[in-house]
């Protein structure tokens, strides 16, 4: 599937900004069943500074902020080709060891909420990709979705706690309580292409874990899939924190106004939209 995707994101500031630097993660990873033919990016009140590839395999650029400017405005736009692999995108690669994601992080450290939600988990523990779909399930049960409820900083005890959270929460409490069990997890951030709907108002969110003789599966606990071919993989990390789209600091802006806009669509090429008007797709409906 070709994928298009346009993405800006806009900080308005309220005063004028002395000094500001920001670490842009937005580019897609050209591995793991996704190629990336397209991809460039806009800046507007920013310059680059530098550019490398992260401990996690994330295409990493840095950007200074204008002296005085008011506002900061990103834009991305590309083309992605991607296929579906059953949510499997293979054996474990790059610079940081398995181990890694076996370790709690502040946002996914797990508390009595998570012990409990594991031990109720009915499916054998010993058939790994199984009790992993069991698990997403009752996530999804027990965490209704619901934009706005949350925030970058709440945690998978919190979330599931309140029972309602949006993807990003769901991420982090399967990933917490993958690791209870000595499985290694992963967050993933990047773009998915919703069925009837184009325009969106965030990038989403999902796990991947570890499973012998698989490697890397992702699960969308947010939609009930793993992930095929209308998800971009962009970033990976230990959790949200280490694959967040944008961080940084901006001396002396007074308020910050974040705006984002985002269009991810299907490229159609030649007879395709022949045959995407005789085959339908499962439906998606939470993309953030």
């Amino acid at each position: 599937m070709l994928l298009t995707v346009t993405h800006t994101t806009r900080y308005s500031f309220s005063e004028k900004v002395s000094h500001g630097l920001q670490r842009l993660r937005l580019k897609p990873k050209p591995t793991h069943g996704q190629e990336v033919l397209e991809w460039d990016m806009d800046l507007a009140g920013a310059k680059p500074e530098a550019e490398y590839d992260d401990q996690h395999h994330n295409h990493t650029e840095l950007v200074s902020i204008e002296p005085g400017v008011p506002e900061v405005v990103v834009t991305c736009r590309g083309i992605v080709r991607t296929i579906d692999n059953n949510g499997v995108t293979g054996m474990h690669t790059g610079h940081m060891p398995l181990w890694c994601f076996l370790r709690a992080t502040p946002l996914t450290r797990a508390g009595n909420r998570v012990r409990q939600l594991v031990a109720s988990i009915e499916a054998d523990r010993g058939d790994t990709l199984n009790f992993l779909h069991a698990l997403s399930r009752s996530i999804g049960e027990q965490v209704e979705y619901v934009p706005g409820t949350t925030d970058p900083s709440t945690t998978a005890e919190q979330a599931l706690a309140a029972g309602k959270g949006v993807c990003q929460d769901h991420a982090h409490i399967f990933i917490s309580a993958g690791r209870l069990l000595d499985i290694p997890m992963r967050y993933v951030g990047g773009y998915l292409r919703m069925d009837g709907k184009v325009e969106q108002e965030a990038g989403h969110g999902w796990a991947e874990a570890y499973v012998p003789g698989l490697g890397w599966v992702g699960f969308d606990v947010s939609n009930e899939i793993c992930p095929d071919e209308r998800y971009i993989r962009v970033a990976t990390g230990c959790d949200y924190s280490e694959a967040a789209p944008v961080t940084g600091i901006a001396m002396g802006a007074g308020e910050t106004r974040l705006d984002v806009h985002l269009s991810v669509d299907e490229k159609v090429v030649g007879t395709q939209q022949q045959q995407m008007s005789a085959s339908g797709g499962q439906q998606q409906n939470q993309g953030g």
